[in-house]
C-alpha cells in the first residue's frame, strides 16, 4: 500500500468508529462531519483540520490523539518495526542503549517500537516503555515521555529495580513539564523507600540520589511558583540537593563516572540560589559566585557536550533566579544579559529543549524589566531559527505557550529564506 493509502484507510477506521460509537447511520455520520457521505475521507488521505476536529468531537478523544492516530510511524505501517522486531528483544535493547548514548534519539524511537513487539513479559514490555521514555525525553518530547512511563507501571509482573528506574524517570518528565507537585509526590515515595533499609545496589543508590535531586530541584521550582512558602521550599530544596551532591560525589569517585560528577556539580550551583533564596548569602555575592563557575565554559562550541557542559547551563539558570528576585538596576541588566545568553549558548550547543524554554523566558523577563525601566519598548529581532525554536518549545511546554505567543506578536521576525 502507498502512504496515502495507508493513511486513507486509518481515516476510514476512524470514521467508522465515530459511527458505531455514536450509534449514526452513514448519512447521519457524514452529516455530522460536514461533508457529503460519498466525500468523507478525501482520496489523499490527509484529511482538513475540521474533518479531524469532528471525528475527535465525536469520538470523545483529545484532537492531538485523532491526529496522532491518522499520522502515526510510516515505518510501523510499512512493517519495518516488525523487521527490527525479528532480531530479538535483547539485541535490540543493546541497540537501544547504544542509541541513547550516542545521543540518536529518533533511532532510539524505532528500536524501542520494535522492543514492544519483541516482549514477551510484562518486565520486557516495561523495559521497552523505559527505552521509549529515554528517546522522547532527548528529543524533548516530556509529555510523551510520562505517557510512556506510564505505559510501563502498568504493566504487571515489573522487578523491583525496572520499576524504581521508571519511577524516577516519572519524577523527572514531571519535574521538566513544570508539574512540581506531581514530581515531588512520585520523588518522596522513591526516597522514603531507603528510609527503612539503605540502598545497596549501584541501581538502587543512583536512584535514591536521583530521587533527592528531583525533589529538590522541585522545591527549588516552587520558591517561584508558591513565593508565599518560598523559605520552606528553599529549606528543603537545600536539604535535598546537598544528600543529592554528596551521593553523586561518592558514585564519581567509586565508579570514575564523570556523568556522576556533572549532576553532582548542577547540585551545587542550585544550592547557590537556595542560599541567596534563604537570606544566608547575599544575592549579589551568589550571582557573582555563579558568574564566576561559568569561565569554565567560555568556549561552548569546542566545550564536549555532556552532563557537565549541561550543568553549567543549569548554573546560567540559577544565576537567572538569583538575579530576578535579589538584584536591580544595573546590576540586574548587567548579570542577566550574561546568564540569559549563556543559557541560550548551551542551550543550543546541547540541543536542550529545558533550557531553550528557560532561555527565551528569561529573555522575555529581562526584556520586560529594561522596557519598564526605560519607559519604552526596545526592539527584539528574531531570525527564522528563533521562530522554529520559540515554535518547538511553545510545542513541548504547555506552560510556556502563553510566553510564546507574547514574544512572537512583540518580536519582529527577520526571514532569512
Amino acid at each position: 500500500m502507498s502512504r496515502d493509502e495507508v493513511r486513507r484507510d486509518r481515516l476510514s477506521q476512524f470514521v467508522d468508529l465515530a459511527r458505531i460509537y455514536r450509534r449514526w447511520t452513514k448519512i447521519q455520520t457524514a452529516q455530522a462531519l460536514g461533508r457529503e457521505p460519498s466525500k468523507v475521507v478525501p482520496e489523499s488521505g490527509n484529511p482538513k483540520l475540521d474533518l479531524v476536529v469532528g471525528l475527535a468531537e465525536a469520538l470523545d478523544w483529545d484532537v492531538g490523539d485523532v491526529a496522532e492516530g491518522i499520522w502515526r510511524d510510516e515505518a510501523e505501517a510499512y512493517g519495518e518495526i516488525e523487521t527490527m522486531a525479528e532480531r530479538g528483544f535483547a539485541i535490540l535493547d543493546r541497540e537501544a542503549i547504544e542509541a541513547h548514548r550516542a545521543g540518536e534519539y529518533r533511532r532510539m524511537t524505532e528500536l524501542s517500537r520494535a522492543l514492544f513487539l519483541a516482549a514477551h513479559t510484562g518486565s520486557e514490555r516495561a523495559t521497552a516503555a523505559n527505552r521509549l521514555a529515554g528517546a522522547y525525553d532527548g528529543l524533548g518530547r516530556y509529555t510523551k515521555a510520562l505517557a510512556a512511563l506510564q505505559r510501563g507501571l502498568a504493566e504487571p509482573g515489573v522487578p523491583t529495580h525496572v520499576r524504581m528506574m521508571l519511577e524516577v524517570n516519572l519524577a523527572n518528565a514531571h519535574y521538566a513539564l513544570w508539574h512540581l507537585v506531581e514530581a515531588c509526590s512520585v520523588a518522596n515515595s522513591l526516597v522514603e523507600r531507603f528510609q527503612s533499609r539503605p540502598a545497596e545496589t549501584r541501581t538502587e543508590r543512583v536512584v535514591q540520589a536521583f530521587g533527592h535531586y528531583v525533589r529538590g530541584q522541585s522545591e527549588r521550582r516552587l520558591i517561584e511558583t508558591d513565593p508565599l512558602s518560598g523559605n520552606s521550599h528553599a529549606q528543603r530544596a537545600r536539604e535535598d540537593l546537598q544528600i543529592a551532591l554528596t551521593t553523586y560525589t561518592t558514585l564519581a569517585q567509586e565508579f570514575d563516572d564523570a556523568s556522576y560528577a556533572g549532576i553532582a556539580n548542577t547540585c551545587t550551583g542550585a544550592i547557590f540560589e537556595c542560599d541567596a533564596a534563604l537570606g544566608v548569602m547575599d544575592p549579589l555575592r551568589a550571582a557573582e559566585a555563579l558568574s564566576a563557575g561559568l569561565d569554565q565554559v567560555v568556549d561552548v562550541v569546542n566545550y564536549p557536550p555532556g552532563d557537565w557542559l549541561e550543568s553549567y547551563g543549569w548554573w546560567a539558570i540559577f544565576g537567572c533566579n538569583v538575579v530576578l528576585r535579589g538584584l536591580s538596576g544595573p546590576e540586574l541588566y548587567r548579570h542577566m544579559a550574561v546568564f540569559s545568553n549563556k543559557t541560550a549558548e548551551i542551550a543550543e550547543r546541547m540541543e536542550n529543549w529545558s533550557m531553550r524554554e528557560r532561555a527565551f523566558t528569561f529573555e522575555h523577563l529581562r526584556r520586560q524589566r529594561m522596557n519598564e525601566s526605560l519607559g519604552y519598548a526596545t526592539e527584539w529581532l528574531l531570525d527564522d531559527d528563533d521562530v522554529r525554536t520559540v515554535t518547538g518549545t511553545m510545542g513541548r511546554f504547555p506552560s510556556f505557550r502563553e510566553t510564546g505567543w507574547r514574544i512572537l506578536e512583540s518580536a519582529r521576525s527577520l526571514h532569512t529564506a
